[in-house]
């Protein structure tokens, strides 16, 4: 707790490495693609390094392990890329776009960008956070 700042303590189990590692229950809320008619599309298949290769071996195998991702026997699949890390590791990127471009969108009022940035006009203080390794 050293490195994370006093003022925000109360909000250390948010950060929690044994939490981080477990899937969270489901609700009803859970999210889910409605293709009203279409087909998933199907994604190209980038080429990889033999280090993208590992990373995604790795990446795979342990969230099969913890339940964050399932197999699947879907024909199609989104492709995936690697960008660059500031420590030089590899960031795990999957394009969705094609998914994105035939699934049905919600409806729901969302309000004006101008609308939703006064809500930080006040503010003086911002921090980035990487969400476990995003």
């Amino acid at each position: 707790m050293k490195v994370f700042p006093s003022a925000y303590h109360q909000y250390f189990n948010v950060f929690s490495k044994l939490k981080a590692e477990k899937n969270p229950p489901h609700h009803a809320c859970d999210h889910h693609f409605n293709l009203e008619g279409s087909l998933p599309p199907v994604g190209v298949i980038y080429s990889l390094s033999n280090q993208q290769s590992d990373t995604l071996r790795a990446y795979i195998s342990e969230d099969l392990e913890k339940g964050f991702i399932l197999p699947s026997s879907s024909p199609t699949g989104a492709p995936v890329l690697f960008g660059k890390k500031k420590d030089c590791g590899l960031c795990l990127c999957v394009d969705y776009c094609k998914l994105n471009d035939v699934t049905r969108k919600n409806k729901y009022p969302v309000p004006p960008m101008n609308q939703l940035l006064t809500v930080f006009d006040d503010s003086s203080i911002f921090f980035k956070i990487d969400l476990r390794g995003a």
